[in-house]
């Protein structure tokens, strides 16, 4: 038990496109949007969990080429939010005319988060805590990953909306959001750099 709540701990801390996004939301937009965004990332997180946990991901991720257009489906979608936050309050037309990430956009984006369904998989396939009742298992389960997941997600928000209420000078502030934005695409091109490794 005390294992599987470090590698949950752990595998959730770490900074990540889930974590990262919601502090850059934060950063950028503020507290509103922000909860908004980490409330969707809590439902798609768990939605992303249940299909693990029942077999169905193991099913539909053997359709060809799925998984690899769920991937480029995702790096759209993480490049397109970066950009919202690293131009947050930029006067530029684009960037007055598209939709600021909310409820929706954190459901669709843990969704099609690769992380999402790989750390899944680690916690509901390879990390047994020893229940004989299955549902006891993937219910117990179920409890300490939220247990875990709200208050690390809730403390990168907590950063970025800290960043956010300074009233930094709108240079600082413009900077705060490029780095922002490039860690979260740098976290996901050490995510791709580690798969293609594993897979090599």
């Amino acid at each position: 038990m005390l294992f599987f709540i470090s590698a949950v701990f752990g595998l959730l801390i770490t900074p990540g496109p889930g974590v990262l996004t919601v502090a850059g939301v934060g950063a950028g937009f503020g507290a509103k949007r922000g909860l908004l965004f980490m409330a969707g990332l809590f439902v798609g997180t768990n939605l992303v969990a249940l299909c693990v946990a029942s077999g169905l991901w193991a099913a539909i991720s053997r359709v060809p080429y799925l998984t690899d257009i769920l991937l480029g489906i995702s790096l759209t979608f993480l490049a397109y939010l970066a950009f919202r936050i690293a131009f947050a309050g930029a006067e530029i037309a684009f960037n007055k005319a598209t939709r600021v990430p909310g409820l929706v956009e954190g459901l669709f984006f843990q969704f099609i988060n690769p992380k999402a369904y790989a750390v899944n998989t680690t916690l509901f396939a390879a990390m047994p805590l020893g229940f004989d009742d299955p549902l006891t298992e993937i219910a117990t389960k179920f409890l300490i990953i939220n247990l875990i997941w709200v208050p690390v997600h809730f403390g990168w928000l907590l950063l970025g909306i800290t960043l956010k209420r300074l009233d930094l000078p709108p240079r600082t502030q413009r900077r705060i959001n490029y780095l922002m934005a490039v860690s979260m695409l740098g976290a996901v091109a050490l995510a791709l750099l580690a798969g293609s490794g594993a897979n090599a």
